[in-house]
């Protein structure tokens, strides 16, 4: 699932809001194995037109123009969005993947 929205905040202070409801729906950082399954996993994509990179945060993502399961819902939602790091269409990226098995398998709320 992917979704857009406006936040007035810092990229940092949005992190730790999302932080802030993985914990609450379970997620313990601490226990996890490390890129291993995880109970809820809230990633910041983008952030406007923004690049970032601290310790804690990497905006765009680092991999997502390597994930289909990434690509196609955000691809739904903002179908002409561009990598700010090389302003290349992310449709483009996603047309040169190998198929990962990603499978749409309905819509919510009629969209």
């Amino acid at each position: 699932m992917a979704l857009t929205g406006k936040y007035t905040g810092l990229a940092q202070d949005l992190l730790e809001d999302v932080q802030k409801i993985e914990q609450r729906y379970g997620r313990n950082r601490v226990l996890e194995i490390p890129s291993g399954p995880r109970s809820l996993d809230i990633d910041i994509l983008l952030f406007g037109s923004q690049q970032i990179e601290t310790e804690t945060l990497i905006v765009p993502h680092a991999r997502m123009a390597f994930r289909q399961f990434v690509l196609i819902p955000l691809l739904e939602i903002l179908p002409d969005i561009l990598d700010p790091a090389t302003n290349n269409p992310y449709r483009e990226l996603l047309e040169k993947l190998p198929d990962q098995g990603v499978k749409k398998v309905g819509t919510i709320y009629g969209y």
